[in-house]
């Protein structure tokens, strides 16, 4: 037994199954916490003010979600309910090289976090406004202290991100026009190096192809880190190769020479030191099955001794799901011709009614939907082989009406009611109600699907909701891939697509799937999402252990394994957004979250501290507050 019998403690929880985070076999144990911290783990513990049974509950760390846009909602709710009510107890973000560490960088009239975030993470302006709007600093050290006057609800892990380096740098503009100057790019590589001596994690990029900006003149270019050369990465990630910090990235899909040459840049043996690179996504696509067999080709090789680098992919554990209002939703972005609709304000109803009827570009539509699918081509060769260039099926019978002004179909498939058109267009029979005859009434004689679904957009607009699942239909494939040791699980981009996409329970889908095997796999999967990317991040988080920051979770097994996952989303709308948002939510799994100690959501509901007193604090690299603790201690001493 670890722990004195004659100290009383803060809290002690009594007989949870213990999954310590290293992955060894649970035990049923007490866990003691004072002032913040893991006091003592064993059994017949003294009492502790607050005392919890736990008989048939699991304890288990914290769990971390490391790939998150939650910069932008920590302005607004600190809080960050959506991650804590799934037990993530640190977040990172900062990712895909979009950030607030230099500000609103509102010059030249430029409008940076509305014009990089709204249409790479689905986020309406006006809420990206309000997030401007509050921000205070323009500094990379100030943004790290500001969060300590903000009532986080978990801890917060921030990066260096490329583009708004590149905006700091050279301007919004000239960011997306041109190479920097070598003044230019030595400033950036000072402001990477300031960055690391702060304590950040690391440093953020993207190089996804369909990520655009979304304020005039520039709605078609690219977000700023795609304009970097290489030999501009190259000399950022060393500086960040030198303080062995983390890069974070994404591949350039289109080009096979360059997703190996940027990825490489993880070698030691090339490089004389290893780079920790952590990259978006291994994903299962269902047009193209050959991606995820390349990706983990890659992985293999860039992880061998051959190469000697430090590389994860990161793996989504769930159904890659999305949602769509009309034709706005990411994946909508990687295809020319609905991307022209995406160019407009999510608001501007106007402007897309105008592009929909355009007969040019309804002909550049007919041909983007029927690429590969009709004559005798590559393209449909490619389509045969489930090699497809897009992520999008183009298939009615995968698309599902959630919610449109004909409440008769919501929940059937877009080709479930083309059929039913064309039946009611031949004998007019099988219309169910006054609002589907008359919107049969307004279709073209016998439609194709492209003009069906021309006709959905132009009729409803955004008020045609509808889902798809583009990635991830083979669970026993996600399986492997979240237990694969060289990838990390992750992926669940909570915070952004505010009304597309709710994989904010990711981490508890993990443990799901993982319970189905007996207690040993759980432990292994408590160790993946907990200790090992606490240390891939080197941070201090992922530990259940006397000393370490008490960052606890309480899951109810029973519950966890009557939950399906796919049955608890909900649209809701957020007063801090004052917007629409799609969560999801697993009742009961989760039954207690501790941060620092602080209980933040007990049995459904969330504490009265919650989101008005700090709970989680901003996590600066390990190495670098053991230094802060060291020089603090000197000076007390002194």
């Amino acid at each position: 037994m670890e722990g004195s019998t004659g100290t009383t403690f803060d809290t002690v929880i009594r007989g949870a199954r213990v999954f310590d985070g290293t992955g060894s076999a649970p035990v049923t144990k007490d866990v003691a916490i004072r002032d913040g911290r893991i006091a003592a783990v064993g059994e017949g513990l003294a009492s502790g003010r607050e005392e919890i049974d736990a008989d048939g509950l699991w304890l288990m760390p914290g769990l971390l979600d490391i790939h998150t846009h939650f910069d932008l909602e920590v302005e607004l709710a600190p809080g960050l309910p959506e991650a804590v009510r799934h037990g993530s107890t640190t977040v990172v973000m900062s990712n895909c090289s979009l950030g607030l560490a230099y500000g609103n960088q509102r010059r030249d009239g430029a409008d940076p976090i509305v014009d990089c975030f709204a249409r790479v993470e689905n986020v309406p302006k006006h809420v990206l406004t309000k997030v401007a709007d509050a921000v205070d600093w323009s500094d990379s050290a100030a943004y790290l202290d500001h969060f300590d006057g903000l009532p986080l609800g978990p801890n917060v892990v921030a990066m260096v991100p490329h583009s708004m380096l590149r905006i700091e740098v050279m301007g919004m503009q000239d960011s997306v026009e041109r190479d920097p100057t070598e003044a230019e790019l030595a400033q950036m590589e000072r402001l990477v190096e300031k960055g690391m001596t702060e304590g950040y994690v690391g440093f953020s990029t993207d190089s996804l192809p369909f990520h655009f900006l979304a304020n005039q003149p520039n709605v078609r270019k690219q977000i700023p880190t795609q304009f970097a050369p290489y030999r501009e990465l190259k000399r950022l990630t060393n500086v960040v190769r030198r303080w062995g910090r983390v890069w974070q990235a994404t591949p350039p899909k289109d080009s096979k020479v360059g997703v190996f040459r940027n990825f490489l840049l993880t070698s030691g043996r090339l490089f004389g030191k290893p780079l920790k690179v952590t990259a978006v996504a291994a994903i299962d696509l269902a047009m193209n099955r050959s991606i995820l067999k390349m990706g983990l080709l890659l992985s293999r090789l860039l992880n061998s001794r051959l190469v000697g680098g430090h590389f994860r992919f990161q793996a989504l554990p769930a159904r890659f799901k999305t949602w769509a209002d009309g034709v706005i939703t990411p994946i909508a972005e990687e295809i020319p011709a609905l991307r022209r609709l995406n160019e407009c304000d999510l608001e501007d109803r106007a402007s897309r009614q105008r592009i929909l009827a355009d007969p040019e570009y309804v002909t550049d539509f007919r041909r983007m939907w029927y690429h590969g699918r009709h004559g005798f081509n590559l393209a449909r060769i490619k389509h045969w082989l489930r090699m497809d260039d897009n992520v999008l099926s183009r298939d009615l019978a995968d698309m599902t009406i959630d919610d449109c002004p004909v409440a008769e179909w919501r929940g059937e498939t877009m080709a479930a009611v083309r059929e039913r058109l064309l039946v009611w267009q031949h004998d007019g029979s099988g219309v169910r109600s006054e609002a589907e005859a008359e919107t049969f009434a307004s279709f073209p004689q016998a439609p194709d699907e492209a003009d069906f679904f021309l006709h959905l957009l132009r009729r409803f607009d955004t008020d045609l909701r509808w889902w798809t699942i583009s990635a991830n239909r083979d669970m026993a494939v996600v399986e492997e891939l979240l237990f694969n040791p060289k990838l990390l699980p992750g992926f669940n981009d909570s915070g952004a697509h505010l009304t597309n996409m709710a994989f904010y329970d990711g981490n508890l889908r993990m443990l799901k799937i993982a319970q189905r095997h007996g207690e040993a796999k759980v432990a292994e999967a408590v160790r993946r999402l907990t200790r090992e990317p606490a240390d891939f991040f080197a941070i201090d988080a992922g530990r259940l252990e006397p000393g370490a920051a008490a960052d606890l979770l309480l899951v109810d097994p029973k519950t966890l394994a009557a939950w399906e996952p796919e049955a608890t989303y909900q649209y809701i709308w957020r007063d801090a957004f004052q917007h629409h948002q799609l969560v999801n939510r697993s009742e009961g799994v989760v039954r207690r979250v501790y941060v620092a100690g602080h209980c933040a959501f007990a049995d459904g509901a969330f504490t009265p501290d919650f989101g008005c007193k700090p709970m989680g604090r901003l996590l600066r690299n390990r190495d670098h507050e053991a230094a802060q603790a060291v020089d603090t201690a000197t000076r007390v001493a002194a």
